[in-house]
């Protein structure tokens, strides 16, 4: 075969030039084969290099796009469903600035809705034996829903599963202390962290909300556990902690509208229906 090639490579071309009828040989093996080899190492020259700018590791090179670089305060995040909320940083936590919407855990499963009971919560309601994480609307009303998001049970804001976007997670009852102690103590820090006015709160009282913190806390209410009914929304925004209390109980915080106070630590039932916010992990 070999003797093959190369004889073919020998062979002369007749090629026609104005009409006449040349001779032209054929370049030989040798020159074909110098000719490839400088192409290659060039090419591979020029390919490694590339791949070695653009930190690859072998060739071809696909390069991912770095992500999008986050700053607390000025970027948003977005959960699942893709609901975008703004971000706060108060000292050196980033918060979301509102209410929790999202209906479905990280992983897609989606988080039962209760909207049994009318506008009361209570008649043949079903929330009070939910067994595990639900969530539902205060007095089924989407005007309460755009305004304060849902009210989840404490066994969805905990689910395994995930409720908070990616990389964000519900606060622990330290991290509301941390939160607290920046914004100068139990006596003042929920006038730093309340929406302005009452738009969303009820009249305050004399009280003056400044929103200094930017948490822009709102009052959302709560379904109760012991009958399903509604109560406390324009007047309270409870928002739950990650810490259980006991088999039935965890921590959840209190804003207030007639005073300034962040009341902290609350130990509330399980299966009541709070709003919650979420905190950078």
């Amino acid at each position: 075969m070999k003797k093959i090639i190369v004889a073919a490579y020998s062979l002369f071309t007749l090629a026609t030039l104005n009409g006449q009828v040349e001779q032209q040989s054929l370049p030989g093996t040798e020159e074909i084969s110098n000719r490839r080899t400088s192409f290659n190492l060039e090419e591979i020259k020029v390919r490694w290099k590339k791949a070695a700018l653009e930190n690859c590791t072998g060739v071809p090179c696909i390069v991912t796009p770095p992500a999008p670089s986050f700053t607390c305060g000025t970027s948003t995040v977005a959960d699942i469903d893709g609901n975008t909320y703004n971000t706060v940083l108060i000292g050196t936590q980033c918060w979301t600035k509102t209410n929790l919407k999202v209906t479905k855990y990280n992983d897609g499963t989606n988080i039962p809705l209760d909207a049994s009971g009318g506008n009361f919560g209570t008649a043949s309601e079903t929330w009070t034996s939910q067994p595990a994480g639900a969530r539902t609307i205060y007095r089924n009303d989407n005007t309460y829903f755009a305004n304060y998001g849902y009210l989840y049970n404490w066994y969805a804001a905990t689910d395994n599963r995930k409720i908070c976007p990616d990389g964000w997670h519900i606060p622990s009852d330290s991290e509301w202390s941390t939160l607290e102690t920046f914004l100068g103590g139990m006596t003042i820090a929920g006038g730093k962290m309340k929406t302005i006015g009452n738009i969303l709160w009820a009249i305050q009282s004399g009280i003056v909300a400044d929103n200094s913190s930017g948490f822009s806390g709102t009052p959302g209410g709560i379904r109760r556990a012991d009958n399903g009914g509604y109560s406390g929304a324009e007047d309270n925004g409870w928002f739950w902690s990650d810490n259980a209390v006991d088999l039935n109980n965890a921590k959840s915080n209190r804003l207030r509208y007639d005073n300034n106070q962040l009341s902290r630590g609350n130990t509330k039932p399980k299966k009541e229906g709070h709003s919650i916010r979420c905190i950078k992990i």
